[in-house]
């Protein structure tokens, strides 16, 4: 009853507190409230599917509505256009609602040749002068209609009370200064209203001639193009006002362009949000009221069609969205996203369900792991759902939507991997006890000693290594056991006949095959060893050439075949010989951290992976089901699978009962780690119709489970490696191609670094507290584990498009290799760390430290590096020579020094 109790405590902790986040995230933001009238605001009556690029304009009743929702707020409107029939009929129809307009003929085309003499004949023109000259005459042409359009406008509406010839013309460079004083004294000469140009402040204060030549100021200050935070924003724009009025102090200003975009990508400080959009805009307004400021908000609507040359935040400057719904009040609080509530019950509504069942059935569990993985699973929900409903609150540009297509599914994954350790660490920190827990203490007693055959494959192994290997066999405490050593493919006869003459010195237990050119690598020769095994046999025992075991193995081990259930019996695979090799050290620590964590975690719902060494099999399990498979290179692992598959069960101690040698160098090391990932994905693609959900293939749910999940962070690693060779094409893009590349979103790149926290948490947390070594083996674990993310996610890769490769032996006792060698060794994760920080320094240099996003982007590519760092690490301390070293730091204090490993 209290446990059942502690479950709905918890799912009650878990709906409140999702709930609350979101409710913190999205809390209305408070501002300075705004109740008047604005002056004018910018009047473009495009609407969601109307493009004037592509000739598509709204009809007058569109206008017509458009400009009586705008009356209600504003005194005036601004025009940028006049040559269209549209453009004509504003202002009559703004005269209806008492609207008073500033007509715009909008000037562009500079020559594009200065050198370009438009009196030269076409027949004698290039093909280069030529476009320029089509260009130029098109320009003319435009600013002509533009020009008389403006005239017409003027003379014909009373309620036109100024013109502004040109928008940042002399900005964009499409005019010079004396061109554009000949436009404005044109219009001037025809008109009784004042004539103006608009520019930024740089340009009014540079220029004094165009001043003289205007009638009154038309500044444009736009504090996000400045990169301004939007809490000074306000104060930079009167700043700039009062800069030129202090110049010009007896000309009018019109601040002709003031505002803040509501969505879009940031620029320096400047962040556009519809809470900045209206904090700004309540703060500007108040202090222009204030000042009796003239001025003019950009603008009524937001305008998707100027996504094509102002990228996304080009679109978002209106009050109201396209749609016409106003984005924000002036007066009341301001709420950035509105549909937060229906995103935050969906992610608990999602969410409620695996965390019932999982808190209905974990009644093992203690309510701290309970709450600790509900929480876990929880934010991956709630993070799925916020970046799974931007699209539907958010605009992209292409390349953004491109890239969101791609990041989803790998965000999902990564998500799945943190949820995977999550599991992991729940179940070994937080159960009241273990499920299935092997030990010598608890293993039962031998009642009988049927036969064991042991069989042990050598392929080009030294061999006074396997000399050793069969001395520790003959001291086995078991009466009943054979030895059958095949040495398979070996070609120089000084290799193994050795082995063979040191097998019949050992007696008749010990037989010894040579097996020529033989197919099917190791799982070949054991096969054949299955012919040559003695009848009698009822357990086959495999031991790697290099292993030394402890006397009672057997005698420990086979007694757990009394249970006809019981398919096999594992042990860990551990190592010897480490101690005075810092590299040794590293990689001895990563491969225990699988079999004193992973294995445990998976051994609790009988779905351990089999290794091929320290493993002892039943024989008849082994026969009925198909012996070894030839198909694959991890032959272990696929029988492990396979018997399960037939519903027999498997025992895991993670006592060590023998010990062998670890790879010898980084090459060794990282090749062995391919072969697991390759053959896993071969396994996965032979057996995924057994691993599928919700159908009978002799597999239990949890083993689905740990056979899918367990591989699953190798496929991590996978995209890892796409998206470290992506992100270098993309951050080439965002230096030559700006308007057409966007930096990623930072939902999207956050979680590359959060993951990659993660995953070192979990490392060194479990380790803590699961396997028995110091601060800095567990940190010489983790960097091995992850220098191994380049070679695990080509083998992943490999595997997926490829049928099979060769069998990759892994081989022992080598020299050190030389500095040169180590680096070569590492060659290609070294050219991928190079990659990742030459695009951060690129990045930063070309955006500038200032950019948010360019240092977001300059971060991501710098944690993506760290594996690849760790690998070339890795590969130099294989090179160095560390015995004096790991002598001091393995000595006590005041002690002695252990003695050197025996040559």
């Amino acid at each position: 009853m209290l446990r059942r109790f502690s479950g709905l405590f918890v799912l009650l902790c878990i709906i409140l507190g999702n709930l609350g986040v979101w409710w913190l995230m999205n809390r209305p933001a408070n501002g300075v409230a705004w109740d008047g009238v604005i002056s004018s605001i910018s009047f473009s009556p495009f609407r969601k599917d109307d493009d004037p690029f592509q000739n598509k304009y709204p009809p007058l009743s569109s206008i017509d509505s458009d400009l009586a929702l705008v009356a209600k707020k504003v005194k005036a409107i601004r025009l940028y256009n006049s040559s269209e029939k549209n453009d004509q009929a504003i202002p009559a129809m703004a005269a209806k609602y008492g609207l008073t307009v500033t007509a715009g003929a909008w000037i562009r085309g500079a020559l594009s040749e200065p050198n370009l003499r438009l009196d030269k004949k076409r027949a004698d023109m290039s093909p280069d002068e030529l476009k320029a000259y089509n260009l130029q005459m098109a320009a003319l042409t435009s600013n002509e209609e533009e020009l008389n359009g403006v005239i017409h406008m003027a003379l014909a509406n009373p309620n036109v009370t100024r013109v502004i010839i040109g928008n940042e013309t002399i900005y964009r460079g499409e005019a010079t200064v004396p061109q554009l004083i000949r436009y404005i004294k044109r219009v001037k000469d025809r008109i009784r209203q004042p004539v103006s140009t608009a520019e930024p402040a740089y340009v009014w204060l540079s220029h004094p001639e165009l001043v003289r030549a205007a009638d009154f100021i038309a500044l444009h200050v736009l504090p996000y193009w400045e990169g301004m935070p939007v809490s000074s924003a306000v104060d930079y724009v009167f700043g700039e006002v009062k800069a030129v009025q202090a110049i010009y102090p007896d000309k009018h200003i019109m601040l002709a362009e003031v505002g803040w975009p509501s969505a879009g990508k940031g620029r320096q400080q400047a962040e556009p949000s519809v809470i900045n959009q209206a904090l700004f805009l309540r703060r500007f307004l108040n202090r222009a009221a204030e000042d009796g400021l003239d001025y003019n908000v950009i603008e009524a609507f937001d305008q998707p069609w100027k996504k094509a040359f102002e990228w996304t935040v080009g679109t978002h400057w209106g009050l109201w969205d396209a749609d016409r719904n106003p984005k924000f009040s002036m007066v009341e609080p301001v709420q950035e996203v509105k549909q937060w509530p229906v995103q935050a019950i969906s992610a608990t509504l999602i969410a409620i369900l695996p965390v019932m069942w999982l808190l209905s059935n974990w009644q093992h569990l203690r309510t701290r792991g309970k709450i600790f993985f509900a929480v876990l699973v929880q934010f991956a929900v709630s993070l799925m759902v916020w970046t799974g409903t931007v699209p539907m609150i958010r605009d992209f540009a292409p390349s953004t939507e491109l890239m969101y297509s791609v990041l989803m599914p790998a965000q999902l994954i990564l998500l799945v991997v943190v949820l995977i350790a999550g599991y992991e660490m729940t179940e070994l920190t937080w159960a009241r006890q273990r499920r299935r827990d092997f030990s010598p203490e608890t293993a039962p007693k031998p009642t009988r000693f049927p036969k064991v055959s042991l069989h042990l494959p050598c392929y080009n192994e030294p061999p006074e290594m396997v000399k050793l290997t069969l001395d520790s066999l003959t001291q086995l405490d078991y009466p009943n056991f054979e030895v059958l050593v095949l040495d398979n493919n070996t070609r120089d006869p000084e290799v193994w006949k050795p082995v063979q003459a040191y097998c019949a010195e050992l007696g008749e237990r010990f037989k010894f095959y040579h097996l020529g050119k033989w197919p099917g690598a190791k799982s070949g020769a054991l096969n054949f060893a299955l012919t040559q095994t003695d009848p009698e046999a009822e357990v086959i025992g495999v031991i790697d050439s290099d292993y030394q075991v402890s006397p009672d193995w057997l005698s420990t081990l086979v007694p757990y075949f009394e249970n006809p259930k019981v398919g096999w019996v594992q042990a860990p695979q551990d190592h010897r010989e480490w101690e005075f090799d810092l590299f040794k050290e590293c990689i001895n620590w990563e491969y225990a951290g699988f079999f004193d964590i992973g294995m445990v975690a998976r051994n609790e719902d009988n779905a351990i992976i089999q290794h091929g060494t320290m493993t002892l099999i039943r024989r008849k399990a082994l026969e009925d089901t198909g012996k070894w498979s030839e198909w694959t290179i991890t032959e272990d692992a696929e029988l492990g699978l396979r018997l399960l598959e037939h519903g027999y069960e498997s025992v895991y101690l993670s006592h060590r009962f023998g010990h062998g040698l670890t790879p010898d160098d980084f090459t060794a090391y990282k090749k062995q780690r391919f072969r697991w990932a390759y053959g896993a994905v071969q396994i996965l693609k032979g057996h995924w119709r057994a691993l599928m959900p919700f159908r009978e293939t002799g597999l239990t749910a949890s083993q689905k489970y740990h056979f899918v999940t367990g591989w699953l962070p190798w496929f991590a690693d996978a995209f890892y490696l796409l998206f470290t060779v992506l992100s270098v094409f993309w951050t080439i893009g965002l230096v030559a191609a700006p308007r057409i590349f966007d930096f990623p979103m930072a939902i999207f790149v956050m979680p590359t670094v959060g993951v990659f926290v993660a995953k070192l948490v979990h490392h060194l947390f479990l380790y803590s507290t699961r396997v028995k070594c110091n601060w800095r083996q567990r940190i010489g674990s983790a960097i091995a584990g992850m220098g191994l993310t380049y070679y695990i996610g080509k083998a992943m890769w490999q595997g997926v498009f490829t049928k099979t490769i060769p069998f990759l032996r892994t081989p022992k006792c080598a020299d050190k290799a030389a500095w040169t060698a180590a680096f070569m060794m590492a060659s290609e994760e070294t050219a991928l760390m190079l990659s990742q920080w030459i695009c951060a320094a690129l990045i930063l240099f070309v955006k500038g430290w200032h950019d948010l996003d360019a240092r977001m982007w300059a971060l991501v590519l710098s944690v993506q590096s760290i594996p690849y760092a760790a690998a070339l690490a890795t590969a130099m301390l294989s090179a160095l020579p560390t015995e004096r070293l790991m002598r001091r730091l393995n000595t006590p204090k005041g002690g002695e020094a252990p003695p050197a490993p025996a040559e």
